[in-house]
């Protein structure tokens, strides 16, 4: 005869479901391994478009804005470096690992039309990516 006490029967659910949470925290927290490109991970970006610019936002924590990448070619934009740990902390115990480690990469398509150079600048520890409007060349009457 089978115990049907609730508290057995919640005990068993709780511990089964923190089991869950701790091997999906392992799947999704475990550094990833180098794909055959080289590239671990891809930053998050935001894409806005004003009337004169688009803007590119993207999360790069840790990263030196100097040695990012940035270049624009017929698809899109691309941009690529990479994160590493501070020299330092490579000897550290580290207890908790969640930020992204090594090469990344990422391909961003960009609205229809004609781009200057970009400009970059870190704001509020973002990488913001400028792409001013090429303006277009007014036609003789």
């Amino acid at each position: 005869m089978a115990n049907e006490d609730p508290r057995n029967w919640m005990w068993s659910e709780a511990l089964q479901m923190l089991a869950r949470a701790e091997r999906l925290h392992r799947e999704v927290f475990t550094p990833p391994q180098v794909s055959r490109r080289g590239v671990n991970w891809e930053p998050p970006i935001d894409v806005l478009e004003t009337q004169d610019a688009v803007l590119i936002l993207v999360a790069l924590p840790g990263v030196d804005p100097d040695k990012v990448e940035i270049v624009i070619h017929n698809s899109g934009l691309s941009i690529a470096g990479e994160r590493v740990l501070p020299q330092e902390l490579r000897t550290a115990v580290i207890h908790r690992l969640e930020l992204p480690q090594g090469r990344f990469e990422r391909h961003i398509p960009l609205p229809a039309g004609r781009y200057e150079a970009p400009q970059s600048a870190v704001v509020n520890g973002c990488l913001v990516i400028r792409l001013p409007k090429a303006s277009r060349p007014r036609s003789a009457p």
